[in-house]
Formats: structure tokens, C-alpha cells, sequence
């Protein structure tokens, strides 16, 4: 199978225009997945820039987008009541006629948790919230009236945490988001493989994704040797989709 390629378009110092257009240009260009990720700030440059939440665009990016699969890369699991996630999820899949990627993490960016009032915490209890929230997003999926586009919805995790992350990937998830260079890329996706084979789960059902910088896609290759099956490069304002463009046009 040919490498998968996507895009993260970060909706930060931008306009919603200016994200608009970039994810249509990006579906007209053949883009196999699109994204934005989930906070209520920028993540670098001026912190008070400009920035635009995340469902509220992805539901936009469902009807003004024809091709390409989408979703949150990925999902903060505090920000929203797992009942409440699994029916915006399923909205939009049917908005987008079966596109959507349900991804979802513990969260991280401390300002978006004080800013909005949510509770912190810390790493583990984080982890610990989304280990319960799973069973009750898929669940709720299944309850749902009618029920999502995909059977099943795609579910992403986001994260490379060998102890507990991992181990919701093999649980859970039909797919899996890492960063790191080729090498860390495989020694994290062999410990996902163990705990695969520890749980009694074909680590082949769990496609392997990774994000990357622009300046990164002469790695490719290796990315591809060590497992990877679907690379997303990471762009911000303004959006040049030229490194999309030039990786579509040589992937394998």
C-alpha cells in the first residue's frame, strides 16, 4: 500500500478564511488526511495570536471538504464529556459522508486547562481519565441514533507513553500517532507491538502514523522502512502547501 500522506493545518496566527482555503486546496490537491489540532491557544510564537477552536471547524471542514479523511490531531480527552465527544464524532462523520478520525489524547498545554477552568491534575491522572473515557466514547457510539458513517469509527491515539499509552493504542485503537526520528519511531512501535501480542491484538490492525516538520521529507523513505503508513506534515501560517504537493507526488 502506497504511503498515506496528510497535512496538520495549526489554527493559530490565521484567519478562518485562511484555513479554509488551505484545507480545500489541500483536498483538491489529493491530500489523504487533513487535520488541526485541539487547544485554546498558540503553541509557539506570539501567545495571544490569533486562534480558532477545533470542532467548531472541523464540522466546516466536513462539508467543504470532498476527499480526504480529517479530524483533530488530536483530540484533548479533559475538554469535553466522552458522551458528548462520541455524538460531535459521529455528526460530523455523517457531515462529511464517513470521513471523520476520531483522535484523542490526554492532554498536555497547562494554559488551556487554567484558562478554561479545567482541573490539571497531573500526567497519570490525565492518562487515567482517558482510560476510562474510551469505553465510554465507543460505547456511546454504539448507543448513537443513527449510528456513525464507518463501522467502526476510526479511533486514533495520540501519544508514545511505553507504560499506558501504548498499551490504550493496542486496546483501543485503529490507529496511532507518534513524533520522533525514524529510530525512536521503531523502538516505539515494537513496544506497541509487544503490547499488542501481550493483549492478544494483530498489531497489523493499527495503522502507524507520525508527524512530521517540512524540512523532514527526505525521510520518507526511512519512515516507510521502519513501519510508518502515514506521514503528516505540520504547517503553519501561512500555509504552503508545496511540501504536501511535492510528497504526493513522489511517494511510493
Amino acid at each position: 500500500m502506497a504511503l498515506r500522506i496528510g497535512v496538520q493545518l495549526h489554527p493559530q496566527a490565521t484567519s478562518t478564511d485562511a484555513l479554509r482555503a488551505a484545507w480545500r486546496a489541500a483536498d483538491e490537491a489529493g491530500a489523504d488526511s487533513i487535520w488541526v489540532w485541539d487547544h485554546f491557544y498558540p503553541l509557539y510564537g506570539d501567545p495571544d495570536a490569533a486562534h480558532f477552536e477545533a470542532y467548531t471547524l472541523l464540522a466546516a471542514m466536513a462539508v467543504e471538504t470532498e476527499r480526504a479523511a480529517f479530524g483533530a490531531m488530536v483530540t484533548c480527552n479533559s475538554y469535553r464529556n466522552p458522551e458528548l465527544l462520541a455524538d460531535m464524532a459521529r455528526t460530523i462523520d455523517h457531515l462529511s459522508g464517513g470521513r471523520f478520525i476520531l483522535g484523542i489524547g490526554s492532554g498536555w498545554f497547562e494554559r488551556d486547562y487554567a484558562e478554561y477552568g479545567y482541573d490539571f491534575g497531573t500526567a497519570p491522572s490525565r492518562l487515567k481519565d482517558l482510560a476510562a473515557a474510551l469505553p465510554r466514547i465507543t460505547g456511546r457510539l454504539a448507543a448513537l441514533t443513527p449510528p456513525p458513517v464507518q463501522q467502526p469509527l476510526p479511533l486514533l491515539i495520540g501519544g508514545s507513553g511505553e507504560k499506558v499509552t501504548l498499551r490504550l493504542v493496542a486496546q483501543h485503537a485503529t490507529m496511532w500517532n507518534s513524533f520522533g526520528d525514524p529510530p525512536e519511531y521503531q523502538r516505539k512501535s515494537r513496544i506497541l507491538d509487544n503490547w499488542c501480542t501481550k493483549l492478544g491484538r494483530d498489531p497489523a490492525e493499527i495503522e502507524r502514523t507520525v508527524n512530521i516538520q517540512p524540512d523532514a521529507l527526505a525521510l520518507l523513505d526511512e519512515y516507510e522502512a521502519v513501519g510508518v503508513q502515514h506521514v503528516i506534515l505540520m504547517l503553519g501560517h501561512p500555509f504552503d502547501l508545496a511540501p504536501l504537493r511535492t510528497a504526493l507526488a513522489g511517494r511510493g
